[in-house]
């Protein structure tokens, strides 16, 4: 892997795709201070929420017996290379498409240890045709399905207007809600357990899951056969895009069968790896082993020219998935992820100091400025 700085001149970045986190977050802060005024309301139904949860990438509620968690989550921009695919290759990527949705939902739920119970769907499309196409609509429900009896979640209903004028015509919006269980109480992760000493195991993705492909479409127009490229001998650019996102629920499910606690997790979509600094605490987050990287995300930076700085700061790297926990369980953690199929590293550990990220095996700091959510 190339880890030279390139000139500006020709670097891809993800702001140049579109993407300026820095215009975006401060928003996010905002409309977490305003919603925290919120929280008070559930006094007056005998609740209350769990305040460590604001900022985390799920909401938790004390309902009494147990902890309810929820999430809204919209995949992205991740069908319109679903789109041009078909009609390059007429087949459907929507069943993929599909997956994405819910692991982006799901994947946030379980940060937080709940177990996800109910899915919603909002499918928002162009115009009323969307639906007509029998092919494509079929393999987005069927692979909405799916991906439910994966997470053993029910389906529980949705919405799908036809929205003309605001989705553009021909096009989809996806997001999918989720609702979790937190039970028992101890199951609850929002790192208030969280300490020096404690291993950081990373599950493998799949690819570019649904993060930076505002930066994927934009790299096609640099591509001699655009999404027909070869990543591999016999793999298209546009398949390994479309490669569905990994959905991590069975894994954490099998952990608290087994009685290992997650100290914290992190779900590695946007802002790349610069999310296992999502915790608030003063840690240092020391990275001795480095996943491989998908082919996919490898082929991105070589033609996006971007350093290991700017590939690690905006995309998963081979690492979709970030769990915290005691440095006696760190193997186990392993043994059980693969288990279920997900390849898995003991990747480094938690150590008292500032706030800073040392990915050593690639000379790599990221320090308490690199993500700003809160």
């Amino acid at each position: 892997m190339s880890t030279h700085a390139p000139s500006s001149s020709d670097t891809l970045s993800y702001e140049q795709a579109g993407v300026n986190y820095d215009l975006i977050d401060p928003l996010k802060v905002a409309a977490q201070r305003a919603a925290a005024a919120t929280g008070t309301h559930l006094a007056g139904h005998g609740f209350s929420e769990v305040l460590a949860s604001r900022g985390e990438s799920a909401y938790v509620v004390d309902v009494g017996p147990f902890y309810l968690a929820s999430i809204v989550e919209c995949l992205g921009t991740k069908t319109l290379v679903a789109d041009e695919m078909y009609q390059l290759t007429g087949k459907s990527y929507y069943a993929s498409i599909a997956q994405d949705t819910i692991a982006m939902a799901v994947n946030d739920l379980i940060t937080v240890g709940a177990t996800p119970l109910v899915v919603q769907a909002y499918w928002a499309a162009g115009g009323s045709e969307w639906f007509g196409d029998k092919l494509r609509a079929q393999s987005l429900v069927e692979g909405w399905k799916k991906a439910c009896d994966v997470c053993q979640v029910a389906w529980g209903g949705g919405e799908t207007p036809a929205l003309a004028g605001i989705v553009e015509a021909g096009r989809i919006d996806l997001a999918a809600s989720c609702t979790g269980l937190i039970n028992p109480k101890e199951r609850l992760s929002v790192g208030d357990k969280l300490a020096p000493g404690d291993a950081i195991v990373l599950l493998a993705s799949s690819g570019i899951h649904a993060n930076g492909l505002s930066l994927a479409r934009k790299l096609v127009e640099r591509l001699p056969q655009g999404y027909l490229t070869e990543v591999e001998p016999g793999l298209s650019y546009g398949e390994a895009l479309l490669a569905p996102t990994v959905l991590y629920s069975p894994v954490t499910e099998a952990l608290f069968k087994a009685g290992i606690q997650p100290h914290y997790c992190a779900n590695i979509t946007g802002h790349g790896w610069r999310k296992l600094l999502r915790h608030p605490g003063q840690f240092t987050y020391r990275i001795h082993t480095v996943p491989p990287v998908t082919p996919v995300l490898k082929f991105m930076q070589e033609h996006a020219k971007q350093d290991d700085r700017e590939a690690y700061s905006t995309l998963n790297m081979g690492a979709g998935f970030a769990i915290f926990v005691p440095a006696s369980d760190a193997q186990r953690t392993v043994e059980v992820a693969k288990a279920q199929g997900v390849d898995a590293w003991v990747a480094g550990q938690i150590e008292a100091g500032p706030k800073q990220l040392l990915i050593e095996p690639l000379g790599l700091q990221f320090g308490d400025d690199s993500l700003q959510l809160r």
